[in-house]
C-alpha cells in the first residue's frame, strides 16, 4: 500500500487485488484485452494474478494512491464487481475512497497492533464503494437503504437460522462496518438486537399457542440452549418464559 507517482508497472501472478485512485493527472491501464485511460477522480480495481500493465501519461503525469489486499471474500466481491462495472470506474464518493486508502496506509505505517483489523474495515469500505460505482450519491443512498431493507427482511424470514454479521455482509455485498453503522441509524437497533427480538417474538408465540417444551421452543427460535433463551427472554420481557406461559394459560381459563 502506498501513494505517489508511478511511471510504469508491469506485473502478473501476484496473489492479491489492487485498488488504485488517481488523485492527479492521468495514465493508462492494460488489463486483459482492454486498454483504459484513467484520469484524476477515477479508480481501478484489478486481479493482480492476471497480466497487467499501467503507466503514467508523459505530458500529464499521474499521482496514485493504492492498496493491495486479499482475503476470504475478496474474490467474491471482485467477481460481483465485474458483473456490473468495468475495471476503471468513477466514484461519486471519490473522497471517501481516497480517505479510506490513506487511513490504511497511516495505520500500517504506525505499526498499530490493530492494523490488520482496521485495514480490513477500510478495505471492505472500498469494496462497498466500488460495488456502487455506477450510482450517484442520491442513488447510492437509495441503493444502500434498499440493501439494508433486504437485510432486515432476511432476518425476519431466517431468524431461527445461524445468522452472523459476517454472513450477512458477505451475502448482501456490503461492508460489515457500513452495515453495523447504517442499520442502527435506520432501524434504531443493531443487527444482533433485531435477531434476538425476532427470536423472542416467535418464542412468545410458541409459549402462548403451543404445548412444546421450553427446550424445544429455544431451538425452534434459533437459540443454542434453553438457558440462553431463558436469559434473553427475561431480559427482553422482564418476566421468565415460564411465568409468561402461565400468565396466558390463566387468561384462557
Amino acid at each position: 500500500m502506498a501513494a505517489g507517482d508511478t511511471a510504469a508497472t508491469h506485473r502478473q501472478n501476484l496473489e492479491s487485488f489492487l485498488f488504485a485512485a488517481v488523485i492527479k493527472g492521468r495514465g493508462e491501464l492494460n488489463f486483459g484485452r482492454e486498454t483504459y485511460t484513467a484520469s484524476k477522480g477515477e479508480c481501478f480495481l484489478i486481479d493482480c494474478r492476471l497480466p497487467h500493465f499501467y503507466r503514467s501519461s508523459a505530458d500529464e503525469p499521474w499521482e496514485l494512491i493504492w492498496v493491495y489486499f486479499n482475503g476470504a471474500t475478496s474474490q467474491q466481491y471482485y467477481d460481483f464487481f465485474l458483473s456490473q462495472s468495468k475495471n476503471v470506474f468513477r466514484l461519486s464518493s471519490f473522497e471517501r475512497a481516497v480517505s479510506a486508502v490513506t487511513k490504511i496506509i497511516e495505520v500500517n505505517e504506525e505499526k498499530s497492533p490493530d492494523a490488520e483489523i482496521i485495514s480490513s474495515k477500510y478495505i471492505m469500505d472500498l469494496l462497498t464503494l466500488a460495488l456502487m460505482a455506477n450510482y450517484g450519491m442520491e442513488q447510492y443512498d437509495s441503493v444502500l437503504k434498499n440493501k439494508l431493507m433486504a437485510v432486515h427482511n432476511y432476518i425476519d424470514d431466517h431468524f431461527s437460522e445461524d445468522l452472523s454479521l459476517e454472513m450477512l455482509s458477505s451475502k448482501f455485498y456490503i461492508s460489515k462496518f457500513y452495515l453495523t453503522r447504517e442499520y442502527k441509524k435506520i432501524y434504531g437497533m443493531t443487527i444482533f438486537q433485531h435477531i434476538i427480538t425476532a427470536r423472542i417474538n416467535y418464542g412468545k408465540k410458541l409459549l402462548r399457542f403451543s404445548d412444546k417444551s421450553i427446550d424445544d421452543i429455544a431451538h425452534l427460535c434459533g437459540f443454542n440452549d434453553q438457558s440462553y433463551f431463558a436469559r434473553q427472554f427475561k431480559k427482553s420481557e422482564n418476566i421468565t418464559c415460564f411465568t409468561y406461559r402461565k400468565m396466558w394459560m390463566d387468561k384462557s381459563k
